[in-house]
């Protein structure tokens, strides 16, 4: 008598029956569906037995031991769609001697800046950068704590992170080209997109103030010439001028001629305003998918728009342009991609949902149109 053989079960289909009966006491699996929606991706449709947003640690947890990340999207009211990526997502080291190379760099390019804003010629600067530091101390401070929020609420939700890559630029207003921390994966949800969002704006902030308030304060008021530039307006800037000299600048044919620490300050509100711009890859824009979901993909046009007719009122007043016209492109280049979280499905806590609105808010009051009024084509 021929004996009979049991059917041979490939792995790949051992591994996802596997994986289905790892997660049932987090997730009913209703269909399953192999190679979707790319192949060697598996889809589970299904219900889930909890919060996702509370559960989904432990879920990715499971998904990782057989190999694989999921990523959770609604398919409709009731169902929720489980795409199990056959991807894991390890933690990287960083290159530390590159960030400390920038760091230092920084300083430097910095301290120069600063000491020719305080001696008036770039040839001194070189030669005596340690007049800049007012300067250089102020600007790195807010621009570190800016990143160092990005960063810290990044490790707190388990997403590999780059320490802060600073970027040199000697000849310049600023002295710097800003900062930046590039993430080595994706966050798990958008409480934890909110988070890494957030922090870098809300840190800065944090610093930038007290440094404007002090900054403002030590500075002198003095007449403005014709053909004279000076630093534009934010309605959160026009405010604080109000507060410290009790009129509102410029006016009466006088503004205020900023020391080092006060345009530390000033340039701290500007770089806030422009990252909190609440389209793609900024900061706002990651507050905004956070809040609003793929709706906030809604702000593209408008912030383009605004854009540009920033760019054609000074244009026609003969102010400076081309800072609007790079952001223009770099936002058409780069502003429709989101950083999606994997589970897409939780919305923000009351909590987190109130310090969104407060942060977009922030957006119109520290965002500058006219960065340098007065400054000629």
């Amino acid at each position: 008598m021929e004996e009979i053989q049991p059917p041979v079960v490939p792995p790949v289909y051992a591994e996802i029956d596997a994986l289905r009966r790892d997660i049932a006491d987090l997730f009913v699996v209703e269909d399953t569906t192999l190679d979707y929606p790319d192949k060697e991706h598996v889809r589970f449709r299904g219900r889930f037995r909890c919060d996702p947003a509370e559960c989904y640690d432990e879920l990715r947890r499971r998904f990782e031991r057989h190999g694989y990340t999921p990523v959770v999207n609604r398919e409709d009211e009731a169902r929720s769609a489980l795409i199990a990526m056959p991807v894991v997502f390890d933690h990287p080291g960083s290159r530390w001697i590159i960030n400390l190379v920038l760091f230092l760099a920084t300083i430097f390019s910095t301290l120069v800046v600063g000491a020719a804003y305080e001696l008036g010629s770039y040839d001194l600067a070189w030669r005596q950068p340690w007049h800049g530091w007012p300067f250089a101390f102020s600007i790195l401070l807010i621009l570190g704590a800016h990143e160092l929020g990005h960063y810290f609420a990044a490790r707190y939700h388990g997403v590999p992170v780059t320490l802060p890559y600073f970027l040199p630029m000697p000849f310049s207003l600023f002295g710097t080209l800003g900062a930046f921390i590039r993430l080595q994966g994706p966050v798990n949800n958008r409480r934890a997109l909110f988070d890494v969002g957030a922090a870098g704006p809300l840190a800065g902030l944090v610093f930038a103030l007290p440094l404007l308030f002090y900054g403002l304060a030590t500075s002198d008021l003095g007449p403005i010439f014709p053909g004279q530039s000076f630093e534009g307006n934010s309605l959160l800037y026009l405010l604080i001028k109000f507060a410290v000299f009790d009129r509102v600048l410029p006016g009466g044919g006088q503004d205020v001629y900023l020391n080092q620490v006060a345009w530390a300050g000033w340039v701290g509100l500007f770089v806030t305003g422009l990252n909190l711009i609440p389209v793609g890859q900024l900061d706002g824009g990651h507050v905004a998918y956070a809040l609003f979901g793929p709706r906030s993909r809604g702000f593209f046009w408008p912030a383009i728009f605004g854009l540009v007719l920033i760019t054609l009122f000074s244009y026609v007043r003969g102010l400076l342009v081309i800072t609007w016209l790079l952001w223009i492109f770099l936002l058409l280049v780069f502003g429709r991609i989101h950083a999606r979280p994997l589970e897409d499905v939780s919305t923000l806590d009351p909590r987190r949902r109130v310090l969104a609105v407060f942060t977009l808010a922030l957006f119109f009051l520290v965002f500058v149109p006219f960065p340098l009024a007065g400054l000629a084509r």
